[in-house]
């Protein structure tokens, strides 16, 4: 169906608000768990050396430079470069008749991640985001080793931080792809689509379609209708079409179609909104104009005859809501209003006296 409402969210305003998703991910990146690893790594004449490394202690990620764009048909990517981290643990050797243990530390540098974020929308228009593709690559590995056989750990060492490098490749898009299943998913899940605007109505701007990425900007496209709270029924008119211009320059646009703001106006009316009084009492006392049969019987005459010096009391009401039309020349607003006109009796009961049906 056609929405009622879209926003466009730009890639300056993806800018503005990304610094708050990199905090969440450097968070996140911070409670990585390395598993432990051991291996065998030959050496000629020497023989095979065994190896062990445990504790594996990650001191947060560091994440200097993180943007995120567009991707058309997709949704959103997040691109991460230069990244860099600290690793400590321990470690324990065997060569033959040599033991040896220890404590290490390593330096991971240049770490470069690329995130993409698919975007769509489920069948309560609540939005999903899924993570189709997640890639990382690490391009310095540096491991120092505390120990008595320096030169033993220097004719492995290359073999070591190549497993450390696959390790941590593999862990940071698994946490990444967790953290977006786990908690970025059923968060978006939570989000009320609805909102109460009064104690009459409220809204509904759950989502009519999947947003729509661009290589300029992100289209969400909203149900933008207003509903009854006593009673919600379904709206006697569809959406029209609804299209942004092809503007760019600003963060963030929001477009409204002449539905939304018609939902609005058949909901007030069916709640019976859409009825004024209108007495002598509020007229100040400076307008030298009063509500009452004296001053209207220069335009009916009887009512000086029938009901003389009395006040009067208008009620008005709109019999249908009222319609806007949007269209190039601009705002055309057609309201049906009706006007009943009141003698107030002695007896403070009311006399109707005419009816003015204005369109």
């Amino acid at each position: 169906t056609n929405p009622g409402f879209v926003v466009r969210i730009t890639q300056a305003g993806l800018d503005y608000a990304h610094q708050q998703g990199i905090a969440i991910l450097e968070k996140e990146l911070a409670h990585v768990k390395l598993p432990d690893f051991s291996g065998d790594f030959r050496i000629k004449v020497l023989g095979t050396v065994r190896y062990e490394f445990s504790r594996l202690d990650l001191s947060g990620f560091q994440l200097p430079h993180s943007q995120i764009s567009l991707v058309p048909n997709v949704g959103l990517q997040m691109s991460i470069s230069n990244a860099y981290t600290k690793v400590n643990g321990n470690w324990r050797v065997k060569l033959r008749f040599i033991r040896d243990h220890g404590s290490f530390d390593v330096r991971v540098e240049n770490v470069n991640v690329n995130i993409n974020l698919k975007l769509g929308s489920d069948a309560s228009g609540k939005p999903t985001i899924d993570t189709p593709y997640c890639s990382t690559r690490i391009s310095s590995v540096r491991v120092r080793f505390s120990g008595r056989f320096g030169w033993l750990y220097n004719l492995f060492h290359n073999a070591i931080e190549s497993k450390l490098r696959k390790t941590l490749e593999g862990k940071v898009c698994d946490i990444v792809v967790k953290s977006v299943h786990n908690k970025l998913q059923p968060y978006v899940q939570t989000l009320p689509v609805t909102a109460r605007i009064d104690a009459i109505a409220g809204v509904d701007y759950s989502l009519v379609a999947p947003p729509t990425a661009t290589a300029q900007s992100l289209d969400v496209a909203l149900k933008g209708e207003f509903f009854s709270l006593a009673h919600r029924s379904a709206v006697p008119f569809p959406p029209l079409a609804l299209a942004l211009p092809p503007d760019h320059d600003r963060m963030v646009y929001f477009g409204a179609s002449s539905y939304f703001f018609n939902t609005a106006g058949f909901a007030y009316n069916a709640a019976g909104a859409f009825v004024f009084e209108i007495t002598d009492s509020m007229i100040s006392n400076g307008v030298d104009f009063r509500l009452d049969t004296t001053t209207f019987s220069a335009f009916v005459p009887q009512l000086e005859e029938m009901y003389p010096d009395m006040r009067m009391k208008f009620r008005l009401s709109a019999p249908s809501a009222p319609f806007l039309n949007i269209g190039p020349g601009g705002l055309s607003l057609k309201p049906v209003v009706d006007i009943q006109a009141y003698a107030i009796l002695p007896n403070s009961s009311l006399a109707p006296l005419f009816l003015l049906s204005l369109v």
